[in-house]
């Protein structure tokens, strides 16, 4: 008889549902905590950026023609393009967060169309012989483009895309010739300067 007796089901002590609630609570304030240390901005990729933009700026000085400064302005972007993409990578990665999470989409969207505007009215103005428009027109759409991602991100990436504005509008109606010091001010030292305070402040 002893080998039809079967033993008796354990019992499990149920969960408390309050343990439920407080690991949702606990998953929920740390993947806000990530996405808020996620600026979607890198901030020594920016410092890296201002470094090549600086670089730029001095070579670019050098030109007597439009289209060998032109040229060098263009490989900049590319080349800035390049570390930023590189650089929120590193930056997602190390918080735990896609690359396009909600405030990196959501930056990404709200850069494009003044940086796709900027791009056609470079063409237009190249070819009007407006070359001189160009540098306050390019730092406005950019800080136009900063202040709107920004909405999504840290205060301090707003205050850096008003910043660029204000260099935008006074390169527009600043002499000619001082373009080029319009363009490593921006491009260069307010990557730079930002750079390292989000760096600092907000992660890398």
């Amino acid at each position: 008889m002893s080998g039809n007796l079967r033993p008796r089901p354990r019992f499990v002590e149920p969960i408390p549902i309050e343990n439920h609630a407080m690991e949702n609570i606990r998953f929920i304030r740390e993947t806000m905590e990530r996405s808020g240390a996620f600026t979607a901005v890198p901030g020594w990729g920016g410092v890296i950026i201002g470094a090549t933009a600086l670089g730029a700026a001095f070579a670019a000085s050098r030109q007597t023609g439009p289209r060998a400064w032109l040229a060098i302005w263009l490989i900049e972007v590319l080349v800035a393009l390049l570390i930023a993409g590189w650089a929120t990578y590193q930056k997602a990665s190390a918080v735990n967060l896609p690359l396009f999470s909600g405030p990196g989409r959501k930056f990404a969207i709200s850069l494009s169309p003044p940086l796709v505007a900027g791009a056609m009215l470079t063409v237009v103005l190249y070819q009007s012989g407006l070359v001189n428009a160009l540098p306050g027109m390019w730092l406005l759409l950019y800080g136009v483009g900063v202040v709107t991602g920004g909405a999504f991100s840290v205060k301090v990436v707003p205050v850096m895309g008003l910043c660029f504005m204000l260099a935008g509008a006074l390169a527009l109606f600043a002499p000619a010739g001082w373009g080029n010091g319009f363009m490593a001010a921006g491009f260069g030292g307010l990557h730079v300067l930002f750079g390292i305070i989000i760096a600092r402040r907000y992660g890398g």
